[in-house]
């Protein structure tokens, strides 16, 4: 559940996790220890927090010894009563593919699809991939928080909304859509 490395989308996408002092950044505290920015973000909250668990459980079940993980959700377990219940149901999943809806406090509601991939080098490790639908309101709106996070850090959010608003860009000059790796 680390970020242990991002594009500027990437960073951008997930930016409430990396707005919290929590190093490295990590999704499962993210959702379970500040539920105050989880849930707005996360429209399918609760959803999520059963899939981070079951995901969890699963790994702690492949590597039993691995201690990052164990004090990783004994932290949790200990921490937070959502995550302890959920942790009481003994539910295992593996999800290496799925669509993922966020409520982003810059762009606005984004309906995402992912993909897992396992890094062959590192077993244990696995790259996301966050894709848009092509022409959808998702995708325009993954287009505008790539232009936000393309800006010199000098501009602010609502200098940036002017901007891009002022200047739309046609079908024709946008470059082919690319997602965040996680």
């Amino acid at each position: 559940m680390d970020f242990v490395a991002t594009n500027c989308l990437g960073r951008a996408l997930f930016s409430p996790i990396f707005a919290l002092p929590d190093r490295p950044a990590n999704n499962a505290r993210f959702v379970f220890l500040h539920e105050d920015e989880s849930r707005p973000f996360y429209v399918d909250w609760e959803q999520k927090a059963r899939d981070i668990v079951a995901t969890l459980r699963g790994s702690a079940g492949q590597r039993p010894h691995d201690r990052k993980l164990r004090d990783l959700i004994g932290e949790l377990v200990t921490k937070s009563m959502t995550f302890s219940s959920l942790w009481a149901r003994h539910d295992v999943r593996f999800h290496r593919t799925g669509s993922k809806r966020i409520q982003h406090p810059i762009v606005g509601e984004l309906e995402l699809n992912y993909e897992a991939f396992d890094v062959s080098s590192d077993p244990g490790w696995h790259m996301f991939a966050y894709s848009a639908e092509p022409h959808s309101a998702s995708d325009e709106r993954l287009r505008l928080l790539a232009s936000w996070a393309a800006t010199p850090d000098n501009e602010s959010e609502t200098q940036l909304a002017n901007r891009l608003t002022a200047t739309p860009a046609s079908t024709d000059d946008r470059p082919a859509s690319s997602g965040p790796i996680q």
